[in-house]
């Protein structure tokens, strides 16, 4: 029998998804179950959307779409980014996929050979390993525990810049902490970032539209604008507008890794539909009260989330400033017992929770932070208070 190629061996399916379709399928077969699982926004874009999508099918063209993306939802993208006071991108500079794991896919074999290393820091989200491991990338972990509240400092950077990454990979907002990096943070690994110039940078940006606190969205070329010819900025639909399902994936960056990326979705995927482009163009150029009042509710359900871990003895929690996650150190619970069952670690911490209190949630060592479990708070709000309950009770009844 024909044997599979070798990358199969080393490819793997999201632990994410993967827990959150356990959880599906215990409420399916009637559990109340809770999930705190899977990143999606639990909301729908605007009624303009909607309105551009079924215009879209009422003048279909017929037609393939462009390898670059539809012009309109381009121009609405380098809109987008001139609000985010990314200037100076022209059409040249964009290339639309099928989601921003798809452009980070494109991106990694654009821009790297096999046995290439990739940089990133850890706790990070777990398609990075997944996409470098599967394409033969050796991987650079910069720990960033919660002792340092989840963030790169500028020595780690330039540490591990020195061995000359192909590219270091940036991810703010952070999935899974929902740390969020100030503009004098920025402008200091920015510093550092100008002094490697054999690295590209991967900005890997998708909820900077969901910070809280005023701590606003910052990027390293508003702080060294040099850093523009080998800087690619990555951005999504499916977070800030409620999304997920339409897979509208974007990037900006210099005209030839755009050009390369097109070159790829050419043999890849041709282009997206022209209802998703139709309906992005409408998100990003339409009026933004939905996504702005729906930032606004998560900063809410925030502070009941903090609250109630606080309330926790041993539980610690950096405070998140952005995206809908927080990542709480729970290894005051390994080596103690829920009803005779040991708990050893952040797998089995998260099987006995949702074994016994029906709640789900994604264990840390998915994102490479052992002590740790991710809490994705955008659960309908009626579930938010009950779900936190039973994690309090989970923690009282250890021993």
């Amino acid at each position: 029998m024909p044997k599979f190629a070798q990358r199969m061996s080393r490819a793997k399916p999201s632990a994410i998804l993967a827990i959150a379709e356990q959880a599906r399928q215990l409420k399916a077969d009637g559990r109340d179950i809770i999930s705190f699982s899977i990143g999606v926004p639990n909301f729908l874009p605007g009624p303009h959307v909607y309105e551009a999508a079924h215009k879209a099918i009422d003048n279909d063209s017929g037609q393939y779409g462009s390898n670059r993306g539809d012009t309109a939802l381009i121009d609405a993208f380098l809109g987008h980014m001139e609000r985010l006071g990314l200037s100076g991108y022209t059409r040249e500079n964009v290339n639309i996929a099928v989601g921003a794991k798809h452009i980070l896919y494109n991106l990694v074999e654009a821009l790297m050979d096999e046995g290439d290393e990739i940089a990133f820091p850890t706790p990070y989200w777990t398609s990075y390993v997944d996409i470098a491991e599967m394409l033969g990338m050796r991987i650079k972990l910069l720990p960033c525990p919660p002792e340092q509240d989840y963030k790169l400092t500028p020595q780690q950077l330039d540490e591990a810049l020195a061995s000359k990454p192909k590219i270091f990979l940036f991810n703010n907002p952070s999935n899974p902490t929902g740390m969020v990096y100030t503009k004098d943070e920025i402008a200091a690994l920015a510093d550092v970032l100008a002094k490697h110039p054999d690295t590209w940078i991967v900005t890997d940006d998708i909820y900077n539209q969901m910070i809280f606190d005023g701590v606003g969205y910052h990027n390293f070329v508003q702080a060294r604008p040099e850093l523009a010819e080998r800087l690619i900025f990555i951005d999504s639909l499916s977070k800030t507008y409620g999304m997920p399902s339409w897979r509208v994936g974007l990037m900006a960056g210099p005209k030839d890794v755009a050009h390369a990326c097109l070159v790829l979705n050419s043999n890849h995927i041709t282009s997206i539909p022209e209802v998703a482009s139709a309906a992005g163009a409408a998100a990003l150029s339409g009026p933004q009260d939905v996504p702005q009042a729906k930032c606004a509710e998560l900063a809410q359900k925030r502070e009941v989330v903090l609250d109630a871990l606080a309330a926790i003895d041993g539980v610690t929690c950096p405070r998140p400033s952005g995206a809908f996650y927080a990542f709480p150190d729970i290894s005051c619970a390994f080596g103690k017992s829920h009803n005779g069952r040991k708990i050893e670690n952040d797998l089995d911490l998260c099987a006995a929770l949702l074994d016994t209190k029906d709640v789900a949630c994604v264990p840390g060592s998915a994102f490479g932070e052992p002590r740790a479990i991710r809490i994705s708070y955008t659960c309908p709000t009626e579930q938010l208070k009950p779900g936190l309950e039973r994690i309090q009770a989970f923690f009282a009844e250890l021993s």
